[in-house]
């Protein structure tokens, strides 16, 4: 991998649906060669999906918090993850928590509900987000 990839890279992730000679311009290749190293990087595992981001809030859910969670249950705990449509995202970590949870929810209520829920696998520990912002570059 190189200069040249992690351009494409960085390009295809502020637009996935960015053709071949729109890239192709932007990295002072052709578009067949664009196509063959983006081939190459879908083969080898380094882009495994096309995704969409989506905007919570426009959607009603004006709240997003992680939260950091101490279980023992670690297999109960993910399968009550996996199901939660408030969940986007946990991971197992190290150290003293167990998860980090990621989530979004439309008003303080139904997170309250949510933290209440999860009292029964464990210790949470919950931040809630004000802003944020993202540097994704490769």
């Amino acid at each position: 991998m190189d200069e040249t990839d992690r351009k494409i890279l960085n390009l295809l992730k502020k637009n996935a649906r960015a053709s071949y000679s729109e890239i192709a311009q932007q990295v002072s290749l052709t578009s067949p060669a664009v196509k063959e190293r983006i081939i190459k990087m879908e083969d080898t595992g380094i882009i495994e999906k096309y995704t969409i981001n989506i905007d919570y809030q426009k959607m009603g859910k004006s709240i997003t918090a992680f939260i950091m969670f101490e279980t023992v249950n670690c297999k109960a705990f993910r399968e009550f993850c996996s199901k939660q449509p408030m969940v986007l995202k946990y991971y197992r970590i190290a150290g003293y928590y167990s998860y980090l949870v990621k989530v979004v929810a439309e008003d303080m209520e139904l997170l309250e509900a949510f933290i209440d829920e999860t009292m029964r696998f464990g210790t949470p520990s919950t931040h809630i987000v004000f802003s944020s912002a993202v540097n994704d570059s490769i």
